[in-house]
């Protein structure tokens, strides 16, 4: 007879696995499963590995054989039951003999939203849910977000001294920074694999005419392109910016104002650059416009302004704060709401030299 523990512990075990598809999935979810023979001994695991591909209960059922008739499923995602680009996942649970399928979360996909378990149900299955619901939920952040709120999953990002400034006035470039970065080679590392997963970066104008970034994964490997949104109402950067020479890497997408000059707009797209055209300053619009484009998660890098305007427009889910021992002594100040966030916190871990506050916004300190 198997426990909550039990439960909990093989969950476990399929949240781990589900990892194995980070960054590849898109615009699927995340999903792991383990087939537990009912002695308790695993006889098959799986993970969706690839948008396209066969899903995690596939791989599983098919690594189990005949061991998972009688057996128990475990899974991170309640399995589909629909036809999309593979057949549905409940019969073949259905065929293969699973006697109880476990489950982690609903699918909010509406071709699903309960159906899956409703139908394994009416074969005679036993289905429990809800186990480790709240790790699944922060695993699939990105997907759930992107489906129930058609906005992407976002997460600001910044690096702060220890006198409160993210850069000096008027950048440094990427080559003159020298000893002047803010973060350490550790934390750089870090920071590349998590372009390594995510699905798009944002910055403003101001970022690039400062810094001129290329904003690109590197040192980490990237299966798939990466998305670059410059944010630059006015059109005040530079056709020959670096970052608008990096298609190979993934598209650019300008983001403006339909006032920006035809010449502009015009030599932006020689390059390559997709130009989007707003009425207004509204980053709901782009957050809804980039969710339209299956970009899931976004990382809003910088700078200050337009993560303030990020905040202020209730899109942010999440703060990743770098706090270095570097002092500038004056500079462009860290946003105001994320200088009161950070205020009111201690570092949830250490990045070599470097102290990183991480969690979610709570929506409070505008």
């Amino acid at each position: 007879m198997m426990t909550t523990a039990d439960h909990a512990a093989w969950m476990t075990r399929a949240l781990f696995v589900a990892e194995r598809g980070r960054g590849r999935t898109n615009p699927n979810p995340l999903v792991g499963a383990v087939v537990v023979s009912p002695r308790g001994v695993v006889v098959g695991q799986g993970a969706h590995l690839v948008a396209g591909g066969p899903h995690a209960e596939v791989h599983a059922l098919r690594d189990a054989g005949e061991a998972a008739r009688g057996a128990t499923l475990y899974c991170t995602l309640e399995p589909c039951c629909h036809i999309g680009r593979t057949g549905p996942c409940t019969e073949r649970i259905i065929a293969a003999g699973i006697r109880r399928v476990v489950t982690a979360i609903e699918d909010p996909n509406p071709r699903v939203s309960g159906g899956g378990h409703l139908q394994l149900r009416g074969a005679g299955i036993e289905v429990i849910t809800g186990v480790l619901e709240e790790d699944a939920a922060r695993q699939n952040a990105p997907f759930l977000t992107w489906i129930t709120h058609d906005r992407p999953w976002t997460v600001v990002k910044t690096a702060v001294s220890a006198d409160g400034y993210v850069g000096r006035h008027g950048g440094q470039g990427r080559q003159p920074m020298g000893s002047f970065r803010l973060t350490s080679p550790i934390t750089d590392r870090w920071m590349h694999r998590q372009r390594a997963w995510i699905d798009a970066i944002a910055v403003g104008a101001d970022t690039v005419l400062a810094d001129d970034p290329l904003l690109t994964a590197r040192g980490a490997w990237r299966p798939r392109p990466l998305t670059r949104v410059i944010v630059d109402w006015r059109g005040r950067v530079p056709s020959t910016a670096a970052v608008y020479s990096t298609q190979s890497a993934g598209p650019v997408i300008m983001v403006g104002l339909d006032t920006v000059p035809a010449a502009h707009r015009a030599a932006l797209r020689a390059r390559g650059v997709d130009v989007e055209l707003f009425e207004s300053r509204h980053l709901a619009a782009v957050a809804e416009f980039l969710a339209d484009r299956n970009v899931q998660s976004l990382l809003v890098e910088g700078g200050p302004t337009l993560q303030q305007a990020w905040i202020e427009a209730g899109l942010v889910d999440a703060v990743q704060c770098v706090q270095t021992s570097a002092v500038l002594g004056g500079g462009v100040p860290v946003a105001p709401a994320l200088a009161r966030w950070i205020a009111a916190r201690t570092p949830t871990r250490q990045s070599g030299p470097d102290s990183v506050i991480d969690g979610a916004w709570e929506g409070t300190w505008c």
